[in-house]
């Protein structure tokens, strides 16, 4: 079996993969672009790992007022929190596009019949460091939405994606919708300042790619 280029499977060897597969700790679907994968309020016991595609981690209010909390991407891991506590979901889990999910029950982590393999405890590190990664990731969405201009959000996120990429130049991983959810903003008041902010030579764009001169004023 190829190994498996995902963080959850990092120092996991091909022949532990083989095994994982033999006893059904993991199983492959596929989904249709806005297809719910998780939703509010199931219990869930496994998590899911994306192969390809995108999925778009999302809270919808008694309203229908919609909040993206975050985006996952190929080889990221979604669900690890609620299938640890198995507690209800607070969340959708909803495929952005076409996407290919690998899912991997954690019980087996809890198996005493497997605790003496070496793969159980080098999942459960990977899983840890992956939830620790997640949590500051969150509380960086915090921030983001914590000004009261669009212009302050937006320039909050445009730093911290300039430094998560090492670039002034970068794609983010929303369309404009997303990204106005992500941000608790009105799609046509993000666009109008986008596009202000580029009239003022701050930045430039073409969807979701962005170059920024100076986010300082």
């Amino acid at each position: 079996m190829e190994n498996l280029e995902m963080p959850v499977f990092k120092n996991i060897d091909n022949e532990d993969l083989v095994y994982l597969k033999s006893i059904n700790a993991f199983h492959i679907e596929k989904y249709k672009r806005n297809n719910i994968i998780f939703h509010t309020g199931e219990i869930i016991h496994e998590i899911g790992i994306v192969i390809s595609g995108n999925v778009i981690i999302e809270n919808n209010d008694l309203w229908g007022n919609k909040t993206i909390l975050s985006i996952v991407t190929s080889g990221q891991v979604f669900g690890e929190s609620y299938a640890y506590s198995h507690l209800p979901l607070m969340v959708n889990t909803v495929a952005a596009d076409s996407a290919t999910i690998l899912f991997f029950d954690l019980n087996i982590l809890d198996n005493p019949i497997y605790s003496n393999c070496s793969w159980q405890d080098k999942i459960i590190r990977n899983l840890l460091r992956i939830a620790t990664r997640k949590n500051i990731i969150l509380s960086n969405r915090s921030f983001c939405t914590a000004p009261k201009t669009i212009r302050g959000r937006l320039s909050i996120y445009f730093s911290g994606q300039s430094t998560i990429n090492n670039s002034n130049e970068f794609d983010i991983p929303f369309n404009r919708q997303q990204m106005a959810d992500f941000l608790n903003l009105d799609r046509s008041a993000l666009s109008k300042e986008l596009c202000k902010m580029r009239n003022e030579g701050l930045i430039d764009f073409n969807k979701n790619h962005f170059i920024i001169y100076n986010i300082d004023n």
